[in-house]
């Protein structure tokens, strides 16, 4: 019924707080589709993931406009967001109060989604209770791991997609 990216999504969002994973594995199913076909609501939640990401590590200007990016396009994917089992207006207003206290520079505090679909409430508890933890855990702001991930990973695919790219664009111009 739901994506399995979708379910992986739901579990680091609420157990580990790993939004930098959760931005992985959305980016992942949104790359799936053509990009003609790529569905905006994978980015919303995409946004969502990066805005509290930057915003546990204190960039509160970057926390700002990637929640505000999230707001607009989520608030145009509304029947998508009950089509994933989520409670559009809850989250809007959840996002929102969130925003306020990224504009306000206020301490980092973590949310949980509002999940409606009962069914996939019990498939998220259960996944947690699988793996040892506790669907709905308050984020852990000492995990230096999770709070700096993003330095971690390799880029080096990422810099030759860029200068392949960079090289591309450099040769139509010539």
């Amino acid at each position: 019924m739901y994506p399995p990216e979708y379910i992986e999504f739901l579990y680091h969002f609420h157990c580990d707080r790993d939004y930098f994973e959760c931005h992985e594995i959305l980016e992942e199913l949104w790359k799936k589709d053509p990009k003609e076909e790529r569905k905006q609501i994978w980015v919303g939640l995409i946004q969502i993931a990066v805005s509290f990401y930057h915003y546990r590590r204190k960039n509160f200007n970057g926390a700002e406009r990637m929640m505000k990016n999230a707001i607009r396009i989520l608030k145009n994917e509304t029947a998508s967001l009950n089509k994933l089992g989520l409670d559009d207006e809850q989250l809007l207003h959840i996002l929102q109060d969130t925003f306020g206290r990224i504009q306000k520079r206020e301490p980092y505090k973590s949310i949980q989604l509002p999940i409606f679909d009962q069914n996939l409430y019990e498939i998220c508890l259960t996944t947690a209770k699988e793996r040892g933890k506790t669907f709905g855990e308050p984020s852990d702001i000492s995990n230096v791991f999770l709070i700096h991930k993003h330095k971690t990973r390799d880029r080096t695919e990422i810099i030759e997609e860029r200068l392949k790219n960079w090289h591309k664009k450099r040769k139509r111009r010539e």
